[in-house]
């Protein structure tokens, strides 16, 4: 029997820490504590692919482009598919950069590549009628309603954090560069699916168009988790476990949960879109294509506790 296969999704605070400035340097600062936990999980046998989010990043990217092209209509703002691309590349170097560095410390010679990575989505998907994804900075009401006014953007409230442009979030339904992400894995840590891959259509010709959306990270990681028959789809985000009534009095932290659980759960409208919502969704799907495998989600410091099995929500098929 080989190497246990782990996806691991990583979230917005593994790249970027609350009140820091959202500058290169501090996400760098910030991703190499990300990395120290993801050599552990190295160091420990595990075979693992990295998936990131790319909301924040994206989303400023946009932005400095449509400032630049209003100061210079020499220097025209690149399209949204083409700021993914940048938002992968950066976040990726910096993940590989700090990565390689934890594992060289460790005395693992582990080669680590960023994969820039195109993700097949249906132009026909109901997420391009209703845009639910966070991206760039966080507003006060009113700078939001201002700025949608000012450029046509859709602005929602985010999970009682402050407002933010959304955009549409479709279904990936295929990773387009598995093959290469197969050719690597017994080799070599992949950070691939950055900011949930660069959604693009699959025309009949069978050439790719980039379209202006964010695939979910988690459920971009849970395709890659099903392509490559992971045996844990590990999904990092900014608590240790999942809650129900969260943040509420009668909050209830929930150690494990099978997927008819969780479906009950998201029905009575638990976890709030945008944030627990896909991760649980992600977690779900993985269970019912692997019965007899788990999801894990919980926080980056208590990842390895989680594969313990010591920490974390544990989700399965029954």
């Amino acid at each position: 029997m080989g190497a246990t296969k782990v996806v691991i999704a990583l979230g917005g605070n593994a790249l970027q820490e609350a009140g820091t400035p959202p500058t290169a340097e501090a996400q760098l600062e910030v991703v190499r504590k990300t990395a120290a936990h993801l050599a552990e999980i190295s160091c420990r046998g595990y075979e693992m692919a990295v998936v990131h989010g790319n909301g924040p990043q994206v989303g400023r990217i946009v932005l400095a482009q449509e400032i630049a092209a209003a100061a210079n209509p020499e220097t025209p703002a690149m399209p949204f598919d083409v700021c993914g691309a940048m938002s992968q590349g950066y976040i990726g170097y910096h993940i590989q950069q700090a990565l390689r560095d934890a594992l060289r410390n460790r005395n693992r010679n582990v080669p680590v590549v960023t994969l820039i990575t195109q993700v097949v989505v249906d132009p026909n998907d109901p997420a391009f009628k209703n845009p639910t994804k966070p991206i760039g900075p966080f507003y006060s009401e009113e700078e939001a309603k201002r700025i949608a006014e000012e450029k046509g953007y859709v602005v929602k409230e985010d999970a009682g954090r402050g407002w933010r442009r959304v955009v549409a979030s479709p279904e990936p339904k295929k990773i387009t560069e598995i093959s290469a992400v197969k050719r690597l894995w017994d080799t070599t840590i992949v950070v691939t699916a950055g900011g949930g891959g660069i959604p693009v259509i699959e025309n009949m010709d069978g050439s790719l168009t980039g379209v202006a959306a964010v695939i979910d990270k988690d459920l971009a990681a849970e395709k890659l988790a099903e392509e490559i028959e992971a045996d844990i789809l590990l999904i990092l985000t900014e608590v240790d476990k999942v809650c129900l009534d969260f943040k509420k009095p009668t909050q209830r932290v929930l150690s494990s949960m099978t997927v008819a659980e969780a479906i009950s759960y998201m029905e009575e409208g638990h976890f709030a879109p945008g944030s627990m919502l896909p991760k649980v969704m992600a977690a779900i799907k993985f269970a019912r294509t692997f019965p007899g495998r788990k999801a894990i989600i919980t926080s980056l410091s208590k990842a390895v506790e989680a594969l313990d099995g010591l920490e974390g929500t544990v989700v399965t098929m029954a």
